[in-house]
């Protein structure tokens, strides 16, 4: 029996089979030696390397209802934190000169 392709005409890819799954090969039997010798050496279900954070982490004592404000407005509310920080922080010109001496300490 004949598989159908994995696109249709308009690139739209179909779920896949069982049988497809069946019939996938590793990419070792596959793909030519260049290629192979270029890709990640990786074990099965193995993550990258990790990105480098580009956010510190702190403990910070606010009042009960700052966090209580902040808790309330759902998910990310961390994020919205670190905005209004960093807007209070770099907003005024007055005040950049003195947050960039605090955050090379």
């Amino acid at each position: 029996m004949s598989r159908k392709p994995l696109t249709d005409k308009s690139g739209e890819v179909r779920e896949l089979t069982r049988e497809d799954i069946r019939a996938m090969r590793p990419a070792a039997e596959v793909l030519p030696p260049e290629l192979l010798a270029v890709l990640p050496k990786r074990k099965p279900g193995q993550r990258g390397a990790q990105r480098a954070p580009v956010k510190k982490k702190i403990s910070l004592r606010v009042d009960a209802e700052v966090l209580a404000y902040y808790r309330a407005t759902g998910p990310g509310w961390q994020s919205r934190v670190n905005e209004t920080l960093k807007k209070a922080a770099l907003g005024k010109s007055s005040r950049k000169g003195r947050a960039a001496k605090c955050s090379n300490s």
